[in-house]
């Protein structure tokens, strides 16, 4: 059986921007539901290194994650207030800031992205902007390494590099052994079936989310649950459904990722990114995968 988290920063972005749950809260409300543990975003007012700046508040994060029986499954370094091609050195120190952090908590896996929309900036061709993120994305698994951290990357909409032929490229040239793919469930169908904010053309699966999975064999280090009707939200990035109201079959792609791609992670993290009112359907969302534990991870 794996055990199963939630995103932090479904409760503190979209309609919880104003009036987001603290962690206090939260890591209580989980454990109430029976969530093993978080996966634990790293943007204000959740665990920013910024916020933990002394080793007795990085104790007390520890105290509360442990009161409330949660294990941190991975962490989301908050890189977004700049663009990783324009200022390349400065995505790099927050990044580094969040590997020293998790480092001293103790947490394994960082989550990032490429930084940097799927538009390419004037002047700069596709293949420069891959190689330079490439080059990117393998200094940030040798400053993970050093700690003992391993680095799995999120690819979506949101972000350059969302081809699954590139995605997968990318992870090759990059060949380090802490680096993998963050396959979240939602983007996966939005770059395999609907092709969704892709640079290069001609690059949807006829096969969908298993052809995508084929493709990534031995390549997935962590594993984001959420369903997806096929739209993007107002972030332009992939809508997280809940589970049940989007069009992914569960019964097809979870036997595909554990059996084609052979994820052997620990978790199944529930992600409810910007969907409004996620507390709502966060217990349901529980007793959804635990189907799926009951059903292939016995």
């Amino acid at each position: 059986m794996k055990k199963v988290s939630v995103g932090s920063w479904a409760y503190i972005m979209g309609e919880y921007g104003d009036k987001p749950m603290m962690l206090p809260e939260l890591c209580a409300g989980l454990n109430d539901l029976g969530y093993d543990g978080i996966s634990m975003g790293g943007f204000k007012p959740h665990a920013n290194p910024e916020l933990y700046d002394t080793d007795e508040k990085r104790a007390g994060l520890a105290k509360l994650l442990a009161d409330n029986n949660m294990e941190v499954a991975d962490y989301a370094v908050d890189t977004w207030s700049v663009d990783s091609l324009k200022q390349t050195d400065e995505w790099m120190a927050f990044y580094t800031a969040g590997v020293q952090f998790m480092a001293k908590m103790g947490w394994d896996i960082i989550r990032i992205d490429s930084g940097t929309p799927p538009v390419l900036p004037e002047g700069m061709t596709y293949a420069d902007a891959m190689d330079k993120i490439t080059t990117m994305f393998k200094k940030c698994a040798a400053i993970a390494a050093k700690e003992g951290i391993n680095v799995v990357w999120e690819f979506e909409p949101g972000f350059m590099i969302n081809e699954p032929k590139n995605v997968v490229k990318v992870v090759k040239d990059v060949n380090e052994k802490n680096f993998s793919l963050l396959l979240d469930t939602c983007h996966a169908h939005m770059g395999a079936v609907i092709g969704s904010r892709h640079i290069e053309e001609g690059c949807k699966l006829a096969g969908g989310i298993v052809e995508y999975v084929t493709m990534a064999k031995d390549m997935i280090g962590h594993v984001h649950v959420i369903d997806s009707d096929g739209t993007l939200n107002e972030t332009d990035t992939s809508t997280h459904n809940p589970f049940g109201t989007g069009d992914i079959d569960f019964d097809v792609v979870i036997p595909a990722i554990l059996d084609i791609g052979n994820y052997k992670g620990d978790w199944w993290s529930v992600d409810l990114c910007e969907w409004p009112q996620a507390w709502q359907v966060t217990a349901d969302s529980k007793k959804f995968v635990d189907q799926i534990n009951e059903k292939y991870c016995k």
